[in-house]
């Protein structure tokens, strides 16, 4: 990540693979920290680490684990007959 302390929305986008939407909506509904030079949006540099490194919450991990593992549980031939294929 650049040594920058602030970065716009388009470069935000960019690093998270998201679109300059997403990142709008994320503004909108408070789950972005920004701050506004004029009508820029400036998001800072701890923002975007907080996201990209901790963008799930443990609760739900562990929920996405428990559906992984329940998949694999019930279906894992098909998953075995599908890679063959």
């Amino acid at each position: 990540m650049q040594n920058k302390a602030f970065f716009t929305v388009t470069e935000v986008a960019k690093m998270l693979k998201i679109s300059r939407v997403a990142v709008y909506k994320r503004i909108k509904k408070g789950k972005l920290r920004v701050q506004k030079a004029g009508r820029i949006f400036l998001i800072p540099k701890e923002e975007i680490e907080r996201l990209s490194i901790g963008g799930l919450s443990d609760k739900t991990k562990q929920s996405i684990d428990a559906v992984v593992e329940k998949a694999v549980t019930e279906y894992g031939e098909t998953f075995k007959l599908l890679g063959k294929e």
